[in-house]
C-alpha cells in the first residue's frame, strides 16, 4: 500500500532500514523474549512471509514460547494467511476502506475491501475469537482496527456494520482516533486535517447502537507526538 496518511512513512515508503539474515531475525526474536517483552510484533510482514516462518521455526527450537503478532493492513492474499497458519497467535488487521474509491484514491490499490475481508475471514478461521490471561495480556485470537479519517464517516460506519454482520460478536473492534495529516495528506483537500469532535462522536454512538465489543481511542490535541522518528532526528 501507498497511503497518502502514512504516519510511518520513513520506514513504509522512503525505505529506511536495515538488512537482516534469517538466522539473526531468530535470534532477535530470543533476545525480546529475554527483554521480557509480552510478544512478538510482526508489523507488514507481508513481503517477508517466507523468510519470517523460517525464522519463527529456529526460535521455537531455541525456546521462543511468547505469543506472534501478525500485525497487517489488511490488504492480504488469503493464500499468504494460509502460509502462516500454525505460527501466528493473534492477528491484527486493519480494515480500512469500504469504498473502492478511497482505497484506489488514498492508498494506490484495487479491490481492499474485497481482499481484506477474505482475509480476515481466514484469520478468524484460524484463531477465532481472542483468549486473555490473568494479567488481561492477549495470548490468541483476532482483533480488528479501524482508523476513522475526517470527511470519511460513512466509509466507517460500512466497515462497522459489516463487522457487525459477518464477524463473531466476541472479536473486538479498536477504533482508532489517532489520524493527522502527514506525509502526502497536507495536500490532498479531503484529508488535510484531524478529526473534529462532532465526526468521532458520531462514530462512537454508531459503535454503541451496533453494540459492538472492543476500545475506543481518545481524541487527542497532539497525536504526532506519539509517531517514532525513524531517522533519529527529533529531539
Amino acid at each position: 500500500m501507498a497511503c497518502l496518511y502514512c504516519q510511518n512513512y520513513q520506514v513504509s515508503q522512503d525505505m529506511l532500514g536495515k538488512s537482516m539474515e534469517i538466522e539473526e531475525l531468530a535470534e532477535t526474536f530470543l533476545n525480546l523474549q529475554k527483554a521480557h517483552a509480552n510478544n512478538i510484533n510482526l508489523v507488514t510482514a507481508v513481503m517477508y512471509v517466507p523468510q519470517v516462518i523460517e525464522a519463527i521455526k529456529i526460535a521455537k527450537q531455541k525456546g521462543l514460547n511468547i505469543p506472534i503478532i501478525y500485525n497487517s493492513s489488511g490488504y492480504e492474499k488469503v493464500e499468504t494467511i494460509k502460509l502462516l497458519e500454525g505460527y501466528i497467535d493473534v492477528y491484527l488487521p486493519d480494515l480500512k476502506y469500504y469504498y473502492e474509491e478511497l482505497s484506489q484514491r488514498l492508498s494506490n490499490i484495487n479491490s481492499y475491501f474485497k481482499h481484506a475481508t477474505t482475509a480476515i475471514r481466514e484469520m478468524y478461521r484460524q484463531v477465532g475469537a481472542p483468549k486473555f490471561d490473568n494479567e488481561g495480556m492477549i495470548k490468541k485470537g483476532l482483533l480488528i482496527r479501524h482508523l476513522v479519517l475526517p470527511n470519511h464517516i460513512r466509509n466507517s460506519k460500512m466497515i462497522l456494520r459489516w463487522i457487525k454482520e459477518h464477524i463473531d460478536h466476541r472479536v473486538p473492534v479498536s477504533i482508532m482516533a489517532q489520524y493527522f495529516p502527514t506525509h502526502k495528506a497536507m495536500q490532498t483537500e479531503d484529508i488535510n486535517r484531524k478529526l473534529t469532535c462532532e465526526e468521532y462522536d458520531e462514530i462512537k454512538q454508531e459503535v454503541i447502537q451496533l453494540n459492538l465489543q472492543g476500545y475506543l481511542q481518545d481524541l487527542e490535541e497532539n497525536e504526532a507526538q506519539y509517531v517514532p522518528d525513524f531517522e533519529g532526528n527529533r529531539k
